[in-house]
């Protein structure tokens, strides 16, 4: 039996309303906000990853999903969403349109991850970017909604986590002290934080391996070397937090793990779980990095997969999978015919109507019914046809009502929306 590949899922119709409704709520509060829906190719040129996202960042180094197409051109599959986006945002002019834009996207992400909680190789995401404003308060904007898609699933303990990493001229400051304390210890570092060392000593910060973590707890904090700009820029984005009510947590430490983040980042981390669901932060230099004009931005990407699973764990009772309103039993070609035209007629009018489709036994119809917790039940036969007379049956009560014809869809829509009497 052929399987599916490791840190891959199957997201099978018993469990797929979880996702649409995950889905449906993010995107009401994002498009709430004015944020318009992107789509981009889930593959691109590999040279937009490796001078986007850096190529000594753990994404590129490691888990890149990298492949030669037939006219040997290196291509590699979606590892995050914002360079393909800021890829489109150039490409098609989009720097002619209004400022800022605000865009949203959900779209399944590839990383060869070492798979575990929380952590697959096929994820999908949900994200939003701001392209077009240095203000700080594009900054609060994002960090308030994502507050808010977060607030509204009600999950407990999730901690926003903020810092500030500066921008081009300050960091050269601080990356010049990290290298010297790096220096002092630097045979004790693992392999892929040495090579990191010259080129980005920054990433050294972010990573996970439990030797260079515990060598970088007395690193020099970048907060003490930022410019004037960028403590006016944090100072703002903290002000306004504790002006408008949301609680964070200063981590000096914090990085993230993409090179092109400049002064405000954040994450909203689960604190039973210890994983992040939702984070981001500015990236002002990427545009012009890659083509375009210089254009400050911001944006953010939240797991949906991580986020369903908290959901399912605390929150699960919520979600319940859309129920069928009425399903048409019938006995009979002739029955069928008129079943079908019943069921159209109803549909057409927003009702979720089933009817069978297999010629099974009368018996067997309302045992799929039943099984299926399907709210009425029709039943058309020979008797049905003849006295022009339908039995609606109300599954959850033992209800019974005799339907007379004459404008029956509408009497049937009436009774199974509004339990009109009949």
């Amino acid at each position: 039996m052929i399987q599916k590949p490791k840190g891959t899922i199957d997201i099978l119709p018993d469990i797929s309303y979880k996702w649409q409704y995950m889905e449906k709520e993010t995107q009401k509060i994002l498009e709430n906000y004015g944020f318009r829906e992107i789509r981009v190719p889930v593959f691109e040129s590999t040279t937009l990853f490796e001078r986007g996202v850096g190529d000594t960042t753990d994404v590129v180094q490691k888990e890149m999903y990298t492949f030669f197409d037939k006219a040997n051109r290196s291509i590699t599959l979606r590892p995050e969403g914002t360079a393909g986006i800021v890829r489109a945002y150039i490409e098609n002019g989009m720097s002619s349109l209004p400022s800022p834009q605000k865009m949203w996207y959900a779209m399944p992400m590839y990383r060869y991850e070492n798979v575990q909680k929380g952590r697959l190789r096929e994820f999908r995401q949900i994200g939003a970017e701001i392209i077009g404003t240095a203000s700080y308060l594009a900054d609060i904007e994002l960090l308030i909604m994502a507050n808010e898609i977060i607030k509204n699933f009600n999950l407990p303990e999730v901690q926003l986590k903020i810092n500030n990493i500066g921008c081009h001229k300050c960091r050269k400051n601080y990356q010049e002290e990290l290298k010297k304390f790096v220096a002092n210890n630097l045979e004790k570092y693992c392999e892929t934080c040495k090579t990191r060392f010259e080129k980005n000593p920054m990433r050294i910060l972010d990573c996970k391996e439990k030797m260079c973590k515990e060598l970088n707890k007395k690193a020099p904090i970048i907060l003490d070397y930022l410019c004037e700009e960028c403590k006016e820029h944090f100072e703002g984005v903290k002000q306004t937090l504790e002006k408008v009510g949301i609680d964070y947590e200063i981590d000096s430490k914090l990085v993230r793990g993409l090179d092109y983040y400049t002064k405000t980042v954040f994450e909203f981390v689960s604190q039973q779980e210890g994983y992040t669901i939702l984070a981001g932060g500015r990236y002002d230099a990427l545009i012009e990095q890659l083509g375009g004009q210089s254009t400050p931005a911001i944006g953010f990407a939240m797991g949906e997969d991580r986020l369903i699973n908290l959901y399912e764990k605390y929150r699960g009772e919520n979600i319940k999978p859309k129920v069928a309103d009425l399903y048409i039993a019938s006995i009979g070609e002739e029955a069928d015919k008129r079943a079908i035209k019943i069921a159209q007629e109803l549909r057409k009018k927003d009702c979720y109507v089933e009817k069978d489709i297999t010629s099974r036994s009368i018996k067997a119809q309302l045992k799929y019914a039943d099984k299926q917790k399907i709210k009425y039940i029709i039943v058309i036969g020979e008797d049905e046809l003849k006295s022009e007379v339908i039995k609606i049956k109300n599954m959850k009560t033992g209800e019974e009502k005799n339907i007379q014809n004459g404008n029956l869809v509408m009497k049937i829509y009436d009774y199974i929306k509004n339990g009109e009497s009949v």
